[in-house]
């Protein structure tokens, strides 16, 4: 029964880090959209343009937090142009 557990923690692990990993919000963003697709199924015409553009949305939204970093990014860029090598 302890081995059956683990497996079961381990393969729960996997799938967490496989789909939300270091960004949950693309994880999020992926799940509305799906969401949105399954609500918006009987209405092709607004689809069409909605979730194209809520996909585009997310996107931008997410390289601009990447870009401008969070608190890890801004941590990673302060160590390495302060002319010192990373650790490790």
């Amino acid at each position: 029964m302890r081995a059956v557990q683990r497996a079961v923690r381990a393969l729960g692990r996997f799938w967490w880090d496989f789909l939300v990993g270091d960004t949950p919000e693309l994880f999020v963003a992926t799940a509305v959209v799906v969401a949105s697709a399954l609500l918006l199924r009987h209405h092709r015409e607004v689809a069409i343009f909605v979730l194209p553009a809520m996909a585009i949305v997310f996107l931008v939204a997410s390289t601009l937090r990447g870009r401008h970093g969070g608190a890890e990014g801004r941590a990673t860029t302060a160590k390495t142009t302060n002319g010192d090598a990373p650790p490790g």
